[in-house]
């Protein structure tokens, strides 16, 4: 598995990732993307655009957004694998590469949505060192129109690098 910035050449592979992404988990993109000119958006030259990527197809999808006016020291961690690669370390290889990317952002603290019943990734980002702050009801719509509760969980990038660098993994981010 081979982790980096998403690059020009990768549309086709992209485009067969988001393909294979169940539409419950497309919420998570927060954009719509059906749309062919979201996708190019992506592909433009900027941070924090990052994939993971096996035998050339993208498996899995990381991106940073910093957040705006008094928030603008967070930034939105969003994090899909491909459901046929889930459970063998790429979202948790990705959460990592998500703190070098807050890290190079100037960011200091990370938050992430996740669907309250989605137990197996609310466990993965805990044991990162994300905690749970807000569990908001029936916050979201998905795109079959069912409500569903939303957990946002928050971590401090200085505290998560200096947790990796002590565990030795910071090298491998």
């Amino acid at each position: 598995m081979e982790i980096r910035q998403l690059e020009l050449a990768d549309r086709d592979a992209l485009t067969r990732f988001l393909e294979r992404i169940p539409e419950a988990d497309r919420t998570f993109f927060k954009e719509d993307v059906d749309d062919p000119t979201v996708v190019d958006g992506w592909l433009q030259p900027g941070p924090a655009r990052t994939i993971a990527t096996d035998d050339g197809e993208v498996i899995g999808w990381l991106s940073v957004l910093p957040l705006h006016g008094w928030s603008s020291h967070v930034g939105e961690v969003r994090l899909i694998v491909d459901p046929a690669h889930r459970g063998r370390g790429v979202g948790r290889a990705l959460a990592r590469r998500a703190v070098v990317e807050a890290l190079e952002l100037g960011l200091e603290k990370m938050v992430v949505e996740v669907i309250a019943a989605q137990e197996p990734t609310i466990a993965m980002f805990r044991s990162l060192g994300f905690d749970p702050e807000a569990l908001l009801i029936d916050h979201v719509r998905d795109r079959a129109g069912e409500m569903r509760d939303l957990m946002v969980l928050s971590h401090s990038v200085h505290e998560q690098w200096s947790s990796m660098i002590k565990a030795g993994v910071a090298d491998d981010a």
